[in-house]
């Protein structure tokens, strides 16, 4: 086998000495980049601490090589399985290297983007380093799925590491080992690497000392002027959020007003892109009145903002007002994610105090029951919730890096490491794209807010199990008749659809489930225009799983928005002349979509 990429074209004849030249001036950045991490390190800004996440990883590796280690035999037979799995992969390369046509050992997955170039198969160096890398990754996770009496918690956090740690060693994330990288390298004589370095230089730079990656390129892209420019006005705001009511585009809109509550820990414009992709355009085109809060970007001085203050001076604050601005006591609610949670845990509060102030409940990619939460699991457990306020109490929040971190890590391919190899080896800037850019756009979180949701959320799930306490009020979700339109998306890896099913039994009304293809954003922000995806509808949401309740659903083409206007009118059609924004009472404050939205993080 020949230990060189003989087959590497290059587009034109490689100059050394510009090469050379390239090679210093990429020193150079890559000296910058150096420089702009250990600036706010050596000013004191950032102090660097050993993560807590790395004894989460030391600690869960040690109890399933502790499985391993303990049998001398079976310590052995794992050793022989990878053993003469290379073997195997050595002699059938030796076969080619003679001129034998010889199938893979081992391939990756069809839809793996990382390796679609030909040369990972044609080239006899780089396909030896795949079938190298897939062998080394399988083993590894059987590793973890053959060790036997691991806990279910301790087995998904192995899971997740393992598939982290393979994602970042995978041989396309290396000049030499990339075959697109390397050609780029050779034609360009290294100028890839030039732009590359800078980039990453700019990038920690922006940071602060950590590497913010670029997944986007922000021009063109600004809130106010080409992302959420749906006419309306703030016609509310307090320490935590605006409540934004938007411009009537229809002469009647519906008499119940929609309230939509986003999450927190994101921007409310994932739902007022771009005017082609706008969820809240859309609505109002519909003829509906559409209030949207539009959460603050908290500091140190709002560290101690509760989940309690979340839900009076959110949505119980927006109801008031918009009672103010229509005259309307009911509303229809729509939570997003957490916004959701949040959305689910007010209505359950108004159900205990006999408040009857909604009309329906939308919750999209929201859960409420966190037994199947999926991979974010991984990050909570009493230790690392632990460490996570100790360093909160210092700080009074969260930084949005850290949980954009979290969020990018459920699909690090993807997120993470096809910009590393895009951005910093071939030098390429990211194209201008709306939802990229918006998920880059992080939030921080309230130290006490976010404290009590893991804790009260993920960590002892009491908000299904009705020992969760809000204002002295313990909620109770069976007491929450309002019918409920409830949206999940197939392939979200942040509020999982099979969790989403599972939470709607937890309701005392009717609950209408529903599942969007696509994931936690593509399968919410699906336009009709657009004609993407489908989503699926069954009736029977009772004791079932979803791989059982798939079996009886019926698919449908296209976006699920007008299928939820169609169920919105079915609860209450009666319509109005269109509503002038704002009242005497709550006079406009500023145009849409206000000044909280525009403090970045």
């Amino acid at each position: 086998m020949s230990d060189v990429p003989t087959e590497t074209k290059v587009a034109k004849e490689f100059d050394p000495q510009a090469f050379a030249l390239n090679l210093a001036r990429a020193m150079e950045s890559s000296g910058q980049a150096l420089a702009a991490y250990l600036k706010p390190r050596q000013s004191g800004e950032l102090e660097d601490k050993t993560p807590g996440e790395l004894a989460e990883v030391i600690k869960t590796f040690s109890t399933v090589a502790e499985y391993w280690l303990s049998d001398n035999q079976r310590a052995a037979e794992l050793q022989m399985k990878i053993g003469k799995a290379y073997l195997d992969l050595w002699g059938s390369a030796m076969r080619r290297f003679a001129g034998e046509e010889t199938p893979p050992v081992i391939a990756p997955s069809a839809g793996d983007k990382r390796f679609k170039d030909p040369e990972w198969k044609s080239n006899q160096f780089f396909d030896f380093m795949l079938q190298l890398y897939l062998l080394s990754t399988q083993w590894a996770q059987e590793l973890v799925h053959n060790a036997e009496g691991l806990d279910p918690r301790t087995r998904k956090k192995a899971e997740f590491y393992v598939q982290q740690i393979a994602n970042a060693l995978a041989p396309s994330n290396f000049v030499l080992t990339n075959p697109e990288v390397l050609r780029e390298t050779l034609a360009s004589s290294g100028d890839n690497l030039v732009r590359g370095m800078k980039m990453l230089a700019e990038d920690i730079e922006a940071g602060r000392g950590m590497l913010r990656i670029r997944q986007s390129d922000p021009s063109n892209l600004v809130v106010g002027a080409n992302l959420a420019t749906t006419p309306g006005k703030v016609i509310f705001q307090n320490e935590l959020m605006q409540l934004i009511q938007y411009e009537p585009a229809t002469e009647n809109v519906l008499r119940t007003p929609l309230l939509i509550v986003p999450p927190w820990i994101n921007k409310f414009y994932i739902l007022d892109l771009k005017p082609e992709k706008s969820f809240i355009k859309w609505c109002v085109d519909q003829g509906i009145t559409v209030f949207v809060i539009s959460w603050v970007n908290p500091d140190k001085s709002l560290g101690a903002k509760t989940f309690e203050d979340y839900m009076k001076e959110g949505p119980l604050a927006a109801m008031d007002a918009i009672e103010k601005a229509t005259g309307e006591l009911k509303v229809h609610t729509m939570g997003y994610c957490v916004g959701g949670t949040l959305l689910a845990s007010t209505l359950a509060w108004l159900a205990g105090k006999r408040r009857v102030r909604v009309a329906s409940a939308t919750f999209l990619a929201a859960q409420v029951d966190f037994t199947h939460a999926g991979d974010l699991l991984v990050f909570v457990d009493e230790g690392q919730i632990s460490a996570l306020e100790r360093d909160m109490q210092a700080a009074g929040v969260l930084e949005g890096s850290k949980m954009a971190m979290a969020f990018n890590m459920l699909r690090s391919n993807d997120l993470i490491w096809s910009y590393v190899v895009s951005n910093y080896l071939k030098g390429q800037s990211p194209s201008a794209f709306d939802l990229l850019h918006w998920n880059s756009d992080a939030t921080r979180m309230p130290a006490a807010n976010h404290s009590y949701y893991l804790r009260n959320c993920y960590l002892e799930n009491r908000l299904s199990t009705g020992s969760m306490v809000l204002d002295n009020t313990l909620l109770d979700l069976s007491k929450v008749k309002v019918p409920i339109y409830n949206l999940a998306t197939r392939e979200d890896h942040i509020a999982p659809a099979d969790s989403v099913l599972y939470g709607s039994q937890f309701f005392g009304g009717p609950v209408k489930y529903v599942l969007a293809g696509s994931g936690h954003i593509a399968g919410v922000v699906n336009p009709p225009s657009s004609g993407k995806y489908q989503y699926w509808t069954n009736d029977n949401i009772s004791d079932i799983t979803l791989v059982d309740w798939l079996k009886g659903a019926q698919e449908h083409r296209g976006s699920w928005w007008p299928h939820w206007r169609e169920w919105l009118a079915s609860i209450d059609a009666e319509e109005v002349p269109a509503r002038a924004v704002g009242t005497d009472a709550l006079p406009p404050i500023e145009d849409a979509p206000g000044s909280y939205v525009q403090v970045r993080a």
